[in-house]
């Protein structure tokens, strides 16, 4: 594998990792599906044969900076080499995570068994799992970059925040760089491209971070209607990107989105329903999902994406459920 190079770009001189890992994956995985995913600031890619994916992230304990470059085996396992400063288990721990592959699949497949609309789709989807944000931290952060501004305009300003103010990463022969740690991001107080109201929405992360209610595993195991509450008391933290944050970022598997406009309206597609379902309908199709309707229903919004599907407005909203 490619070596990996460090350079820092904040305060102090992080201390190489330098260590590479081999991870067993339970069920099929695709390394590529997962690196075409796109979601927020991931726009998804290509991805040749035996290329690497890149992953730069602010770690677990929100003091250190990881950088992986990951590769898969014929063998379905993952090569990994780390960077950074931070513990190399907590590291491992964390891509597991973010990949999806830190669960028995068994229950996936069998959900997939149990309903053959979902079963087709993880057919043509073949070794796709939900790929997370790094983080809750990272996730809430997105969110008041992201309101109110087109995605790529959002990536963009992402981008220049972590190159001047986190850490850069060479990953098999390719600059990545990490977010800023929260510590560091209280330290701005102005940077293009972020207005004074959404500076101060994201110093409120960073605080929320560091108070430890942006914990990914104290999250995925509260019950759902708690963290969502306790997420949108962040200020600038909606619904919508609260269930973001949950959903797509503690690791959390069988909590379902209701209300969400583009689910409800694929879901008729696939079911050959006649009008856009309400929640009640969809928690009734989502019982054979159990316990990965998360997972089912991230892959029916992709899908739907991928096709190009219509959607419309689900009849009565509602926010995540267990």
């Amino acid at each position: 594998m490619t070596a990996v190079r460090l350079i820092t770009q904040s305060a102090g001189e992080a201390r190489p990792m330098a260590k590479n890992a081999i991870m067993a994956v339970d069920g099929p995985f695709s390394l590529a599906a997962a690196a075409g995913f796109g979601f927020g600031p991931n726009t998804g890619r290509p991805f040749p044969a035996g290329d690497v994916m890149r992953l730069a992230f602010v770690a677990d304990d929100l003091r250190h900076h990881i950088g992986a470059a990951i590769s898969q085996r014929p063998d379905g396992r993952l090569a990994v080499e780390l960077s950074g400063d931070g513990e190399p288990d907590a590291a491992q721990a964390q891509i597991r995570r973010i990949l999806s592959v830190d669960v028995d699949p068994a229950g996936w497949f069998a959900a997939g068994k149990a309903d053959p609309v979902l079963g087709r789709l993880q057919e043509s989807h073949h070794g796709l799992r939900p790929v997370l944000f790094h983080s809750p931290y990272e996730a809430a952060a997105w969110a008041m970059l992201a309101q109110r501004r087109h995605r790529t305009q959002a990536t963009a300003v992402r981008r220049r925040l972590s190159q001047a103010a986190g850490v850069t990463f060479y990953l098999a022969g390719q600059p990545e760089s990490a977010f800023p740690l929260p510590e560091r991001l209280l330290e701005i107080d102005s940077f293009p491209g972020i207005d004074e109201t959404r500076l101060s929405r994201l110093h409120g992360v960073a605080r929320a971070a560091l108070d430890g209610e942006l914990e990914a595993d104290k999250l995925a195991v509260a019950p759902a209607d708690r963290v969502m509450k306790g997420l949108r008391a962040i200020k600038g933290l909606g619904p919508v990107y609260a269930m973001l944050v949950y959903l797509r970022a503690t690791g959390v598997t069988d909590a379902l989105a209701l209300g969400e406009p583009r689910l409800a309206g694929y879901l008729r597609h696939y079911y050959d329903l006649p009008t856009t379902p309400d929640t009640e309908t969809i928690t009734h199709l989502a019982e054979p999902w159990r316990p990965f309707r998360t997972w089912a229903g991230v892959l029916f919004r992709v899908a739907g994406d991928r096709e190009g599907l219509p959607f419309d407005e689900p009849s009565r909203s509602a926010g995540a459920r267990t």
